[in-house]
């Protein structure tokens, strides 16, 4: 069965929605103790993830509508991607620095691992232009800023003193992101009418 019948298919897409749904939920409960000391101007920038989940789950609700939502395709897979990535990397950073990884961190490496996968699958699919990627990419550009250097960046207890080096880090997963999001979306599109 070929993998656009699937991405294609109306029960499929609605499994991902909910799946994605329920995960967005759980992942603001996830972050409801660090939001609740999370100054209010920073709050739409700290639940990394779980925004994430937040736009594709829209893009995928509009999908099943048979319309798209090119803003909120581009914040979804730059998102996705990125926010994906970044936890797989973390709890894997995680379980060298402890020798040891709880059944939540190979949940996260799982969820996060599928997250990036997804909204790369349906790249095909999304209508983004250059306006709606500039804005994506404005996203996580500035949700690097708010992290590191207005120090709202997820709480990992045990890689705390690692902080300026996951800052670096993440400043070149955006690019990575931005130049991997380009070639499915923008660059794909160009060659598709030439």
């Amino acid at each position: 069965m070929p993998l656009k019948y699937i991405l294609l298919n109306k029960p499929f897409i609605a499994m991902l929605f909910f799946i994605n749904l329920f995960g967005t939920i759980y992942g603001y409960i996830w972050y409801e103790s660090q939001l609740a000391q999370t100054p209010t101007i920073f709050l739409p920038f700290v639940p990394d993830s779980p925004t994430a989940s937040l736009f594709f789950t829209i893009f995928l609700l509009f999908f099943l509508l048979g319309k798209n939502v090119p803003y909120v395709e581009a914040l979804a897979v730059m998102s996705l991607v990125k926010y994906g990535v970044w936890a797989v990397v973390m709890n894997l950073l995680t379980l060298y620095v402890n020798g040891t990884l709880s059944w939540s961190g190979y949940m996260l490496m799982a969820s996060h691992g599928a997250m990036a996968i997804q909204g790369l699958l349906y790249a095909p699919y999304y209508r983004i232009k250059w306006r709606h990627f500039a804005v994506g990419a404005i996203w996580i550009l500035h949700n690097d800023i708010i992290d590191y250097v207005f120090e709202m960046m997820p709480i990992y207890s045990s890689l705390t003193e690692y902080m300026n080096e996951i800052g670096y880090f993440t400043f070149w997963l955006s690019i990575f992101t931005i130049v991997i999001v380009y070639a499915a979306t923008i660059k794909r599109q160009n060659h598709r009418w030439e």
